[in-house]
């Protein structure tokens, strides 16, 4: 007698939480085969991408390799980017994985499945402005976060003020004043420090002119007034020039153009303004939402075929307000668990429960320098309001949570010690 083979596509913060549990409890037993498949070979926790983007996080030594994290943990593992599904004959396609110079490794090739789950995560959202695509930076993967770091080492070293007949400002221009646009402005200042006293580049901080654009009324507009302002007021205090209610229009290689005929100078750009979906999945004749999302039962099932499930930020789950779950990692993190118990229960025979997001407060971290948000107080709807030491602990415990769910309490109290021994050992910033 076959078991049921459960296939989830994307290795994100949800995919991999997911296959972990899954792995562990019915892979290991025989109860199912569960497969991941990910068109990267390695991990990286998403809302850590500006901390690998400025250096101060090296992708080296954080990631997780997916080929032996499934052997420990009773999961297969297959590299490929899904490229097509027949609903019809329950299989998905994978595309031909290609080196560098565009051979082929792996070939394209059909995967079978009994229950797959779409984990795909979500992109930036260029909203089709002129230029973006050719000038801007994005954050989505570790590749793009290293091609950002590259290119931030390098302009750093163009700007050094000891190769310049006249003092330098080096401008950067981030479009998108949501979570990944702050944290970013806040970090580049920090790695800017950081340079300096290696010696890698001899601009201060007074030289880097960053400007926050964001075409809501403030920045981080979905967080309470007080995160804001206080937000805000350190950005500002750092020296960055927060621009709300500005639209860009059009971006070129050295300025971002604003629908108020504003002319940003930039010598870096960074495209952090909405998010979207993979493309792929327009594709796959599944109803979809805005933002090209997944249209799911609160079971997380699709609407459209009960052998699929979504989660993360791919999927628009209602809720009981008649809103739908928000894209953010710890909803991923949430839908994990309870997808996890839905499919041990399905396999049992039982029915499938709802999914009901809980808010458990947001966090901003602004480097060293600050760390600012709120956090749930019960099932209540009452925030307390949290900043400095404290609200950086719970900031990082946030990652702590998400490194237990695939690791292990023992292997995460490990990596623990490790981190805080290359403290001492390893310089604070990835500076090759």
């Amino acid at each position: 007698m076959s078991i049921p083979r459960i296939v989830v596509v994307g290795g994100g913060a949800g995919g991999l939480e997911l296959v972990t549990r899954l792995g562990r409890r019915l892979g290991r037993r025989g109860r199912a085969e569960i497969v991941l498949v990910d068109r990267s070979p390695t991990h990286i926790w998403k809302p850590l991408l500006h901390e690998v983007a400025t250096g101060a996080l090296d992708s080296g030594l954080d990631e997780i390799a997916y080929p032996s994290h499934a052997r420990a943990n009773g999961y297969r593992f297959q590299r490929g980017t899904l490229c097509g599904l027949d609903r019809q004959r329950q299989r998905l396609q994978l595309a031909a994985v290609l080196d560098d110079d565009g051979q082929e490794i792996l070939p394209s090739r059909e995967l079978a499945y009994d229950r797959l789950i779409l984990a795909l995560g979500s992109v930036s959202n260029d909203f089709g402005t002129a230029g973006v695509a050719e000038h801007c930076h994005f954050i989505d993967c570790p590749e793009q976060a290293e091609a950002f770091r590259r290119d931030m080492l390098d302009t750093f070293l163009r700007f050094s003020a000891s190769t310049q007949d006249q003092s330098p400002r080096l401008r950067v221009g981030i479009v998108g004043g949501g979570a990944t646009g702050v944290e970013l402005a806040a970090q580049l200042y920090d790695a800017l420090l950081m340079l300096h006293s290696y010696g890698v580049t001899e601009l201060e901080r007074h030289q880097l002119e960053i400007s926050l654009i964001e075409a809501a009324d403030d920045v981080l507009p979905a967080l309470p007034e007080r995160v804001r302002q206080a937000v805000r007021d350190e950005l500002q205090g750092l020296g960055v020039k927060v621009h709300t209610e500005t639209r860009v229009t059009q971006i070129d290689a050295d300025a971002i153009h604003t629908a108020d005929e504003q002319c940003i100078a930039t010598d870096l750009a960074v495209w952090a303004a909405g998010i979207k979906a993979p493309d792929i999945l327009a594709e796959l004749d599944l109803t979809q939402a805005k933002g090209q999302r997944l249209v799911v039962h609160d079971t997380l099932q699709s609407v459209d075929d009960p052998h699929i499930f979504a989660l993360g930020d791919c999927a628009s789950c209602p809720q009981e307000d008649g809103g739908t779950v928000p894209p953010r990692a710890q909803a991923a993190h949430q839908q994990a668990l309870h997808l996890y118990r839905n499919l041990r229960a399905q396999l049992d025979g039982k029915p499938l429960k709802p999914f009901v997001y809980r808010d458990r407060g947001s966090l901003i971290s602004l480097a060293h320098f600050e760390a600012i948000g709120t956090l749930m107080r019960g099932t209540s709807a009452r925030r307390l309001f949290v900043e400095g030491h404290l609200a950086k602990f719970f900031y990082i415990s946030l990652y702590r949570l998400h490194q237990r769910a695939v690791h292990g309490n023992l292997k995460t109290g490990i990596i623990m010690l490790v981190d805080g021994l290359n403290r001492f050992i390893r310089p604070r910033l990835k500076l090759h």
